[in-house]
């Protein structure tokens, strides 16, 4: 555990880099802040941060020289004591420019925002889409401009968004900030148009500066564009907390929250708990024990479907349902030994039960992951597995209380679904140092795309022998470990980050607190599964 702390210590240090010292030195000499500076300025002093995305685009793009971080930094943190979304453009990183991974970190931002009735800030620095890869940024439903749909959307919503123009926007990327509530630009630095000087010479034969053509001055006393123009960053980001201190509240949800307790357990313990080998069982109630109020946990149907545990308690004083995979050896009703971390009928049918009173009674509910898959064989499917299965995963994905996933060890196939993976819309999902994310352990899909190999190569007649045997195990297993990795999944926002286990309280609890801004007004409907 502290070597995998370690790595993530150094990894974040990397990501904090963005394009390094000498673009930083640049960027800087221009008297501009850099983009986590102009976060940690605006945020209030003293206050929690969290991170969205921040391996988002961790080793890719090595042909392009990398993408640290996606290009741009997205927290949510307390600006005015309101909680909100922050969007900061990285222009050390490419000048900012958009690749694919940027445009997916910067909708999930926007997803948060919407999810949550929270306002969104956007810190904007960017020279627009990189255009070697436009065809993978521009054209489709979930690209480039499904961005200023959400801008459209979040309006008419109610949700607040502020820009500030603080260095480059152009082409389309002009639209995001124009489309906000409040459109602020820095003068000298920021600049808005939807042609550059070059390209208004090439297609229209005029020359002008680009200053001229959008700077402060042009928008703010010519064209109203923007709102207002301010000498430096700072000053743009006060104007932004001025806002932000005027801003009316709204309806909340009405989540129970109660004075917060920490938890009577060493948090710290944690870290001996999960065991380094991931085959090794261990009771997930003393993880919980150390995540909720006072180590407080009322189990529900605590003797029955034993793999999987479910119960409530509090997060920081927030009330909580939680469905966890339970890793040990358990007795099932008729006195048979169960594996941990397998989900049995009995198990997904005590939990389908359970997410469906959560919802009824409006407890937000956090997942932990700790999941080989469902039980297989005859006597699981003669038993209903399929039929309990799908009750299970009904019953969570027409949950309208929202949901916090949290991958603490194996999230492995259909296993990953039922509880609660990216497919079904968890407000967050966090990964663990010690999470893994794939259709099937390491092992086992590497013996599988191994005789997979080996019947391809025995059709054209070669035979493989021993020695080339491991060489081809070898070659499939490293590169499916490669894929297990929680880093690997976050660089693609599968999760929207990987933590250190203590982490997991301040994260429930924010995400509730975000989630509360939000009034549910869906009716609960389970569907006919459930009949």
């Amino acid at each position: 555990m502290n070597h995998l702390l370690t790595e993530l210590s150094q990894r974040l240090e990397k990501v904090k880099l963005g394009g390094g010292p000498k673009k930083t030195e640049a960027h800087k000499a221009k008297g501009k802040m850099t983009a986590r500076e102009r976060i940690d300025y605006l945020v209030d002093k003293g206050t929690e941060q969290l991170e969205i995305g921040a391996f988002a685009g961790d080793g890719m793009y090595a042909d392009e020289g990398g993408c640290p971080g996606g290009g741009v930094v997205t927290v949510m943190g307390y600006v005015k004591g309101r909680l909100c979304v922050i969007v900061s453009n990285d222009a050390t990183v490419k000048a900012g420019a958009w690749f694919p991974i940027t445009a997916k970190k910067i909708l999930r931002a926007q997803e948060i925002a919407m999810e949550n009735r929270i306002p969104i800030i956007y810190l904007v620095d960017s020279a627009g889409v990189f255009l070697p890869m436009q065809d993978e940024v521009f054209p489709d439903k979930e690209h480039f401009g499904r961005i200023f749909r959400n801008n459209a959307r979040m309006s008419s919503m109610g949700v607040v968004q502020v820009s500030a123009i603080m260095g480059s926007c152009v082409a389309g990327g002009a639209y995001l900030p124009i489309m906000s509530d409040y459109a602020f630009i820095v003068e000298g630095t920021g600049s808005v148009f939807l042609a550059g000087s070059y390209l208004v010479k090439s297609a229209i034969g005029e020359t002008v500066d680009n200053e001229t053509l959008g700077g402060a001055s042009t928008h703010s006393e010519i064209s109203g564009v923007t709102d207002n123009k301010y000498p430096d960053d700072a000053a743009c980001l006060d104007a932004i907390k001025k806002v932000f201190d005027k801003m009316g509240h709204n309806d909340k949800a009405g989540f129970d929250h109660a004075e917060p307790i920490l938890p009577k357990k060493k948090p710290t313990e944690i870290y001996s708990i999960v065991p380094e080998d991931r085959t090794k069982p261990y009771d997930m109630l003393e993880i919980i024990d150390r995540l909720v109020d006072n180590s407080e946990f009322e189990q529900y149907k605590e003797l029955y479907g034993q793999t999987i545990i479910c119960g409530l308690g509090r997060v920081n004083g927030w009330a909580v349902g939680i469905v966890a995979n339970q890793r040990k050896m358990v007795k099932s009703k008729k006195g048979e030994m169960q594996m941990g971390g397998v989900i049995y009928s009995d198990s997904a049918d005590k939990a389908a039960r359970f997410i469906m009173n959560c919802n009824q009674q409006k407890i937000p509910l956090v997942f932990l992951q700790d999941v080989s898959g469902f039980m297989v064989g005859s006597r699981s499917e003669h038993g209903g597995i399929i039929k309990d299965g799908a009750k299970m995963v009904s019953a969570m994905a027409n949950s309208v209380v929202p949901k916090f996933t949290f991958i603490v060890g194996n999230s492995y196939g259909a296993g990953n679904y039922a509880m609660c993976g990216k497919a079904y819309d968890p407000r967050l999902i966090y990964s663990w140092v010690t999470g893994q994310m794939a259709v099937m352990s390491g092992a086992s899909a590497a013996k599988t795309l191994l005789q997979i190999q080996e019947a391809a190569l025995k059709s054209k007649g070669i035979e493989v022998d021993p020695e080339k045997e491991k060489e081809l195990l070898d070659e499939i297993t490293q590169k499916y470990n490669n894929e297990l990795s929680p880093y690997y999944g976050a660089a693609r926002l599968w999760t929207d980050g990987v933590i250190d286990p203590l982490e997991t309280r301040k994260i429930i609890s924010m995400g509730i607190e975000a989630a509360n801004h939000s009034p549910i007004t869906e009716r609960y409907n389970v569907g006919v599964i459930q009949t």
